[in-house]
């Protein structure tokens, strides 16, 4: 007897469908951090974001996002877009071309991985006299979807490839940086005037130091002044140090146009070609800054040394100032190593001789001070900065190798005196600010180095101990220890490794590679937002009385400050970067097929970075480079292994590489090993 079988959907009597289990959607923002990589932050946590599971969201879109176990991560979840609740732009700049008879937006923003189509009936390029190549602003009218292309029409045109510099645009598109001030806020700015006298009239705090010796010391290329520094050597043996920086806050109040873009860049950003600032060039280059020979309003620290070099009183308060010299770091260091007398400073021969006895002072007082950090937990990382040296049509030309000098030094300590004097001020007194927090690294993230560290018989089981629990003293003698070696930069590289990164709190929790109990940014306001307010909170210290209603909403909005600001100092640390990268790229496309020295500075399994002796320009071996075996890449150990041969390249070890090729866009340099050329390919 046969039986029927059920028809789809049917089901026994007495039994119930399964409901299908209803997928939980959350609400968040969608963060695109580089092509394929993404994240959502929620109400429930940040979560990534699956490959391919972006769709159709764009970065900065308020998204409905479903999470979905990761394969085999147990416990951990990746999330899918589902649809986009609210669009965070709709305008987006691009290269045009035209693919007949559409014409074609290609994103400068890498994040962007769709083009958008201009219709046939669109008459933009035209009327603009769009040509294609050229860059130009564009404003979307549909966005791109699992189903459908994007489709935008131009309204501007900012130029050809011969116009701009196409590269650095991209990068500034990519990193999503705000290049114009709004009308509102260049206007107000242009309204400002520096009004010194005014200020010494209607401030019974503000103390006239006009008279008194100060100076800046900047990198040759710089244009905003922050600081100025002076300093004498006292009759009982000790030092008075005194750091003027500019009073930002005194032109530019809470409510103001010019705040509220400041609150939303929150940093300068340095690029190779040029700089975006926080503040309209009236104020970062004209009103605020400290420059030479003319009356300028400063907040003030006067700090009071002993003879070895300790702080035994500091004391701030709103001044006015005038800087007798401009000099440079290079022109100092050749005064400090002798190489010229006072008169080759840069400063009026009346006032030279006091000038080179301040620098001599002030180089004193460093060594003193990094000598005492030292001996209280201070941690010195061994680093170094390649910066390209452009020509006027922004050309490299050559490569800058700036390290730490007796100039840097000097200047470095002293700001690193005020930020602690005034953060010591402002926690001892339960001010809330925007203060500069660095943990203690987690045990569990010293494990592996310890490990390295044993291997390369730096450490015994003391030593292994201290550094394990995260002991900034032990930490240091390893530094120390590896300096100059070829293990240098394996110890460097794997102890910032396992170091977390500062960031700004509206509590002070100290700073652990400085060895502060208490830290904050106070020094720069003219490129940092963060220094912005705490230049507030001590003058709220200082004048007293009750908080106002401007404080109180500061108060309020405070830890989102921090979290912004530490957000967006990555992106211009990043964006700065590959601006360099770029460039450096470009350089060295004129190159290929030279030969150079190096050390290998980072391994992974796709290969290894080298960064050249002469530039400390970093370039990549790919792994297929290394010869014809499979290699074994031990993450612990930041080496590569040859499964055959039982070759190992690892961080640290010397090398000859040729230059191969370059990819100008993305700011890469590969290199092959000299003498094997023909793995070119």
């Amino acid at each position: 007897m046969s039986r029927k079988r059920p028809h789809h959907g049917s089901r026994r009597r007495g039994t119930h469908p399964k409901p299908r289990k209803q997928r939980m959607l959350l609400e968040g923002t969608l963060q695109i951090l580089r092509p394929g990589m993404a994240q959502v932050q929620t109400s429930e946590g940040t979560f990534a974001v699956a490959r391919r599971g972006v769709r159709e969201g764009m970065n900065g879109d308020v998204v409905q996002i479903s999470l979905v176990p990761m394969h085999g991560r147990r416990g951990e979840r990746v999330a899918y877009v589902q649809g986009v609740l609210q669009r965070a732009s709709n305008t987006l700049l691009g290269t045009y071309d035209f693919a007949d008879p559409l014409g074609v937006i290609k994103p400068l923003d890498s994040r962007l991985v769709h083009d958008f189509f201009v219709l046939p009936e669109d008459g933009c390029a035209a009327r603009l006299g769009v040509h294609e190549g050229d860059v130009v602003s564009a404003r979307i009218l549909e966005y791109p979807t699992r189903q459908s292309a994007g489709v935008a029409t131009i309204d501007r045109r900012l130029g050809s490839a011969e116009e701009l510099d196409v590269h650095i645009e991209a990068v500034i598109a990519s990193f999503g940086l705000a290049t114009e001030f709004l009308p509102t806020t260049t206007g107000e700015a242009e309204d400002i005037v520096a009004d010194v006298a005014g200020a010494l009239s209607g401030d019974d705090l503000r103390r006239d130091l006009r008279g008194e010796l100060c100076v800046t010391v900047d990198p040759a290329d710089a244009r905003d002044f922050d600081d100025a520094v002076g300093a004498w050597r006292l009759a009982d043996g000790g030092y008075s140090v005194h750091v003027h920086i500019a009073d930002v806050t005194n032109y530019v109040g809470w409510s103001s146009s010019i705040d509220a873009e400041a609150r939303q860049r929150t940093c300068s950003v340095y690029l190779a070609d040029r700089v975006i600032p926080m503040l309209p060039e009236r104020l970062c280059n004209d009103v605020c800054s400290l420059r030479p020979n003319e009356d300028r309003l400063a907040m003030t620290v006067c700090l009071e040394l002993d003879a070895n070099g300790r702080v035994i009183g500091a004391e701030a308060f709103p001044s006015a100032i005038r800087s007798q010299a401009r000099l440079s770091y290079d022109e100092v260091d050749k005064f400090l190593d002798g190489r010229c007398d006072p008169r080759g400073l840069s400063c009026s021969q009346d006032a030279c001789e006091d000038v080179a006895a301040a620098l001599t002072v002030l180089d004193e007082v460093a060594g003193l001070r990094e000598k005492l950090r030292r001996q209280r937990g201070s941690i010195d990382f061994s680093s170094v900065e390649s910066k390209v040296v452009l020509d006027d049509e922004g050309k490299p030309v050559d490569i800058l190798v700036r390290r730490r000098t007796r100039a840097t030094s000097l200047v470095e300590e002293a700001m690193l005196m005020a930020n602690e004097a005034v953060a010591k001020m402002l926690f001892e007194h339960d001010v809330a600010t925007a203060y500069r927090v660095h943990e203690r690294p987690a045990p569990e993230d010293l494990v592996d180095v310890v490990a390295v560290l044993r291997e390369l018989s730096l450490v015994g089981n003391e030593e292994a101990g201290r550094i394990g629990e995260g002991d900034p003293h032990a930490i240091q003698e390893v530094l120390s220890k590896a300096a100059g070696t070829n293990n240098e930069y394996l110890v460097n590289t794997l102890l910032l490794r396992a170091q977390k990164r500062a960031i700004y709190l509206p509590h002070n929790d100290g700073h652990y590679a400085l060895g502060a109990k208490a830290y904050c940014h106070f020094t720069s306001p003219i490129r940092r937002y963060p220094d912005v307010l705490v230049h507030r909170a001590l003058k709220a210290l200082l004048y007293g009385g009750k908080p106002t209603t401007q404080q109180r909403q500061m108060d309020r909005a405070l830890p989102q400050l921090c979290a912004t600001c530490s957000e967006r100092e990555r992106v211009a640390d990043a964006a700065a970067r590959a601006s360099e990268h770029v460039k450096m790229a470009e350089l060295y496309a004129g190159r290929i097929g030279m030969s150079y020295s190096g050390i290998v500075v980072g391994c992974e399994r796709f290969g290894m970075f080298v960064m050249l002796d002469d530039t400390c320009v970093q370039g990549f071996v790919p792994v297929r480079a290394l010869g014809d075996e499979w290699f074994s890449f031990d993450q612990k150990r930041l080496c590569l292994t040859g499964e055959s041969s039982g070759r190992t390249w690892r961080v640290g070890q010397r090398i000859a590489v040729c230059v191969a090729e370059v990819d100008i866009p993305k700011g890469r340099i590969d290199f092959v090993l000299a003498g094997n050329k023909r793995q070119n390919a």
